[in-house]
């Protein structure tokens, strides 16, 4: 059985800043599972294109506001919602306020992964 609280990841190697905000990473796949699961937090007034060409993601926010754009449609963002990125699509992820998603992606994110906001404002993993 696999136990975590994120009082023991926040500060260590599975709590990774990502560019506009941090990924907590409860499970990786050296954890076995098949997926990995983050609690993640989107800074307030940010705005971010992503994009996963090796990952599945689905994300259900549980604070905050914000919206997801593809495909040039608006998705508002609050808690209880959740999105799923199922054909790698690239996106914008936008945070009125700030938000706490709990994040699946598959396969698993090996651990050290972070967004490249900075190359044309997409990241890849």
């Amino acid at each position: 059985m696999i136990v975590k609280k994120l009082s023991e990841i926040i500060n260590t190697a599975r709590d990774i800043a990502w560019g506009n905000g941090q990924s907590r990473r409860f499970l990786l796949e050296r954890d076995g599972m098949g997926y990995s699961l983050t609690d993640t937090i989107i800074n307030a007034g940010t705005e971010s294109l992503l994009e996963y060409k090796n990952h599945m993601e689905a994300c259900y926010c549980i604070e905050g506001e914000g919206e997801v754009e593809a495909d040039g449609i608006l998705y508002p963002i609050q808690p209880g919602t959740m999105y799923a990125l199922d054909k790698h699509d690239k996106h914008y992820l936008r945070a009125k306020t700030t938000m706490r998603l709990v994040c699946v992606f598959t396969p698993p994110l090996q651990g050290n992964e972070s967004h490249n906001l900075q190359s044309s404002g997409s990241s890849c993993y």
